[in-house]
């Protein structure tokens, strides 16, 4: 009878440890969204969410500089992971490079600026985006999200209120960091969920894909949560 009790009482020890020591997964999201996207990804129980809150860069922030901004968001005295998307992955490789996550994961975004579409790289060398005011970009992604990811459309109100939120300067500085994005590799071993019909990073451009998502769009991470969660849970 001993024996056994004191079997039950190391179980719920052990127990009681993976619990508490499961990692903090961090959520950061895109240049046009907010902590909505992440709305529908749910975790295996232990594991807490907690979404990163953007300000607006200074100007001439960099990637790199951005990301050391926004990492005092994080307690490091715990396990933690990050999880990007799109402009948020981008940022958390930056972060990946000084934090020294469990993991970063990826989800339609880019590692490096090797991965980016030709017209990002392209304006790094003819940079169009500094005589476009912000207006105008604000207006244009306004117009050309539902038609470049009519995916969205499943989430069109929660999408249309994302991007409505986001001011011009805010808009114009964060295009100028990507553009202007320096990292061509990567120290740290990265997880990638990418759909194969994302028009906005494409699915061609990204190397070691680990989760290669059937006609997911670039807005795959709100509309398509469950898949999305079930291949996060997966990874963590």
């Amino acid at each position: 009878m001993k024996a056994i009790l004191v079997f039950l009482f190391v179980v719920q020890l052990f127990a009681s440890w993976s619990q508490e020591t499961k990692p903090v997964v961090y959520f950061f999201q895109g240049q046009g969204s907010d902590s909505r996207l992440f709305d529908s990804i749910q975790l295996k129980e232990g594991f807490e969410k907690k979404c990163i809150e953007y300000g607006t860069p200074g100007k001439g922030v960099t990637m790199e500089e951005f990301a050391r901004e926004l990492s005092a968001q994080i307690d490091t005295t715990e396990p933690f992971v990050l999880v990007g998307t799109s402009l948020g992955g981008m940022l958390c490789t930056e972060m990946a490079e000084f934090l020294h996550p469990e993991k970063v994961i990826l989800i339609s975004s880019a590692a490096n600026r090797k991965e980016l579409p030709f017209r990002y790289r392209f304006q790094r060398v003819v940079p169009i985006y500094m005589i476009v005011p912000g207006f105008v970009m604000v207006g244009c992604a306004r117009i050309l999200q539902p038609l470049v990811e009519p995916d969205r459309n499943k989430n069109k109100e929660t999408f249309k209120s994302m991007l409505k939120e986001k001011d011009r300067v805010y808009m114009c500085r964060t295009v100028k960091m990507i553009m202007r994005w320096k990292r061509t590799s990567n120290s740290v071993e990265i997880h990638k969920i990418h759909g194969k019909n994302d028009h906005t990073i494409p699915f061609r451009n990204i190397e070691n894909v680990e989760f290669a998502v059937e006609n997911g769009s670039h807005m795959m991470t709100l509309t398509r949560g469950k898949e999305i969660s079930d291949f996060l849970n997966t990874i963590l």
